[in-house]
C-alpha cells in the first residue's frame, strides 16, 4: 500500500461537478493499494498517517499529528500510484490491485481512520475526480508499507 500524503489548509474532490468531499486543515491521503497487500498493510499506513508528526507545535516544529489537532483527512484512491515507469514510455499497472479488492482495502482504510477518532471525507472510488488542494508548507510524504522492490 502506498500513500502519498499531503499536510493542506483545505482539500477537496469533486465527481462531475459536485463535491463528493471536502476538508479544511489536515491531511489529503492519495492511496493505492497493491496486488499483494494484506490486513496489516491497511493497518500499518493507517497508523502511520493518522500520527505523522508534520503539524507545528507552539515552538515552531513538526510535533504534532493529525490525531494531536483534531484535523480532517480527505482520502482518494488512486491506483495510479502503483505504477511502474521503469520500462518503456506507457506505466504498467500489473501491481496494482484489482478493482474489487482496491475498494474493499480503500474502505477498509478509511474505517480505521475514522476509528481512530479522525473526521475523514473521500473521494469516489473509479470516478474521475478533480483534486483541488492548498498545500501547507509545501509538506508532502510518501508512506509505503512494504519496501520497494528493486
Amino acid at each position: 500500500m502506498i500513500a502519498v500524503v499531503q499536510r493542506v489548509k483545505r482539500a477537496s474532490v469533486t465527481v462531475e461537478g459536485e463535491t463528493a468531499g471536502k476538508i479544511g486543515p489536515g491531511l489529503l491521503v492519495l492511496l493505492g493499494v497493491a496486488r499483494e497487500d494484506e490486513a496489516r498493510d491497511i493497518a500499518y499506513v493507517a497508523d502511520k498517517t493518522v500520527n505523522l508528526r508534520v503539524f507545528s507545535d507552539d515552538a515552531g516544529k513538526m510535533n504534532l499529528s493529525l490525531a494531536d489537532t483534531g484535523g480532517q483527512m480527505l482520502v482518494v484512491s488512486q491506483f495510479t500510484l502503483l505504477g511502474d515507469c521503469s520500462k518503456g514510455r506507457r506505466p504498467s499497472f500489473v501491481n496494482a490491485a484489482p478493482p474489487e479488492k482496491a475498494d474493499d482495502f480503500y474502505q477498509q482504510f478509511v474505517g480505521q481512520v475514522r476509528e481512530k477518532g479522525i473526521s475523514v471525507e473521500t473521494g469516489q472510488f473509479q470516478a474521475m475526480m478533480d483534486v483541488g488542494l492548498v498545500n501547507d508548507g509545501p509538506v508532502t510524504l510518501i508512506v509505503e508499507s512494504r519496501p520497494r522492490s528493486q
